[in-house]
């Protein structure tokens, strides 16, 4: 199950970083923290850091560097108006392949 999880999360995961921008801005370790605690336990970090560069170079975030009382600068992530539009997208898609895996599930009604 582990091997799946991962192949299906790849698809997702831009999505699920995103809503969990939707309530409120992070940097990337928190980010990453927060996934955990929501059971997302096998996403590693580096993972998470690299698809917020993409998603930053997209126009999807907006950075913010913020002080850190340990070390430099720590880039604090939101959502913007972009990454809402998107979200709301992923949403719609979301929901549309949920209903028809359930048909299929339900054996094709």
């Amino acid at each position: 199950m582990a091997r799946l999880l991962t192949e299906m999360l790849k698809g997702t995961l831009e999505g699920i970083v995103l809503a969990s921008l939707s309530g409120r801005a992070a940097y990337g370790y928190e980010i990453t923290a927060r996934l955990r605690e929501q059971g997302f336990s096998g996403i590693a970090e580096g993972t998470i850091y690299a698809l917020l560069i993409r998603m930053e170079k997209r126009g999807l975030v907006d950075v913010e560097k913020v002080p850190s009382e340990k070390g430099p600068p720590r880039k604090v992530y939101s959502l913007n108006a972009q990454g809402r539009e998107y979200l709301e997208e992923f949403w719609r898609t979301w929901s549309f392949l949920t209903e028809r895996l359930e048909q299929l599930r339900e054996g094709g009604k």
